[in-house]
């Protein structure tokens, strides 16, 4: 999804993105995730003032994924709104800290990383059927959210487990 500088310098409107593409490679190192969609953009590209071209719009894509506590099947979509901005040069030497413009070289720029990295970094770290999801019971297996499964789970600390019998 390649994005022309000259092009949207020239055009009086902004330009429109729209590309599907699939991604399950870069979820490939994910075990907890079974199942990905394509990932669908629907960007828009502006000129700003200053040469920066603005990109903005919605990445949407559906994800299966396991809860990482009770390992429940979980189908999520995502719509995860994109905001980038680029102008065409080399990066200044100091820049501002508040500064999140990507200076690109060419005469265009790939949309399509910008896109995936977005994803990547909206996808739940941890994924949760709830938030109060109990899991699993770590001696029998029995699922907790469907009720207690009677395993004495008291954690007793290695170091003081002499001193348990101590008062008895």
């Amino acid at each position: 999804m390649l994005m022309p500088f000259r092009k949207v310098a020239t055009s009086d409107r902004p330009l429109q993105f729209n590309e599907q593409w699939d991604i399950k490679e870069l979820v490939s190192n994910r075990q907890d995730i079974t199942a990905v969609t394509p990932l669908t953009a629907d960007l828009s590209a502006e000129y700003r003032e200053g040469d920066v071209v603005d990109v903005h719009g919605k990445l949407t894509v559906g994800v299966d994924m396991l809860c990482s506590r009770c390992l429940k099947p979980i189908n999520e979509h995502f719509h995860i709104d994109f905001h980038e901005q680029f102008k065409q040069g080399k990066q200044p030497e100091e820049l501002p800290e508040d500064d999140d413009t990507f200076y690109v070289d060419g005469e265009s720029v790939d949309l399509k990383g910008y896109a995936e990295e977005a994803f990547l970094l909206d996808l739940p770290f941890i994924p949760l059927c709830s938030d109060t999801c109990k899991g699993l019971c770590p001696k029998c297996g029995h699922e907790l959210n469907e009720g207690d499964c009677g395993c004495d789970n008291q954690v007793i600390d290695p170091r003081l487990a002499g001193l348990k019998d101590f008062f008895k």
